[in-house]
């Protein structure tokens, strides 16, 4: 099945046009290494991660190993001789050349009460806080930011409904009627965060290349997330 990348409909394998919104569909072909579905000007199968050549004719080929650069392996520089190390000398032998001075008497002891030093500071050492990573949607024609809760692990974004309340309200931005009420979720797992489209009507835009319903794609700092048609509602991910 071809997804449509304006309305996410499935066509089938053999459609040029959109069955539902009549728009040109890209041009499949299947991966000569593993023969999965992909477009004909992939350069990587999405996949078996093979690294594609695209042909004159629009068809795509593996990459042959000759074509790809060698680095130059530096030579080895021979390390310096070993240094003999000096002989060892018998700690007896040292002992009977030092002359051990004799201890000096101890000093009488008085009938008066010791006085008692008073005690030291104890040094109370300050635990040391460890800093965690912030992630945030900054807002690209407002530069406003939007911080992600550290305590979610399903991370809502969308407008308010009566279905899946969003963690992220978008409906106060410019042009957010092309954002759908429960439109995309950002899921962390451990240090990583994720970003997938959950039936939008206008579609989730990842660095201007639509995203499939139901796939996800690992956000990275500065990857570009519009919410919609013609980038109208975009943010940046960061990480601070």
């Amino acid at each position: 099945m071809i997804v449509c990348p304006n309305c996410n409909h499935q066509n089938p394998d053999s459609a040029q046009i959109c069955e539902a919104c009549y728009t040109p569909l890209p041009a499949m072909t299947a991966c000569p290494n593993c023969g999965a579905t992909i477009q004909s000007d992939a350069l990587f199968c999405g996949q078996c991660g093979t690294h594609l050549k695209p042909s004159e004719s629009g068809s795509v080929q593996v990459a042959s190993q000759s074509e790809a650069s060698v680095p130059e392996v530096p030579e080895l520089v021979p390390p310096d001789p070993l240094v003999e190390p000096e002989p060892l000398v018998e700690t007896s032998a040292l002992l009977s050349e030092v002359e051990v001075p004799s201890p000096p008497p101890l000093p009488k002891q008085s009938s008066s009460p010791a006085v008692q030093p008073p005690p030291l500071p104890v040094a109370v050492s300050s635990q040391t806080q460890l800093q965690q990573q912030i992630a945030q949607l900054l807002h690209v024609r407002s530069s406003q930011a939007i911080e992600l809760p550290s305590h979610l692990s399903v991370i809502h974004v969308g407008k308010p409904n009566d279905r899946i309340p969003p963690d992220i309200d978008v409906s106060g931005f410019p042009d957010s009627d092309v954002v759908s009420r429960v439109h995309a979720d950002i899921r962390v797992e451990g240090d990583s965060y994720y970003i997938e489209d959950v039936g939008s009507a206008n579609g989730t835009y990842i660095n201007n290349v639509p995203l499939a319903m139901g796939n996800r794609h690992r956000l990275r700092p500065g990857d570009r997330i519009a919410l919609g048609k013609n980038d109208l509602v975009t943010f940046i991910f960061q990480i601070a």
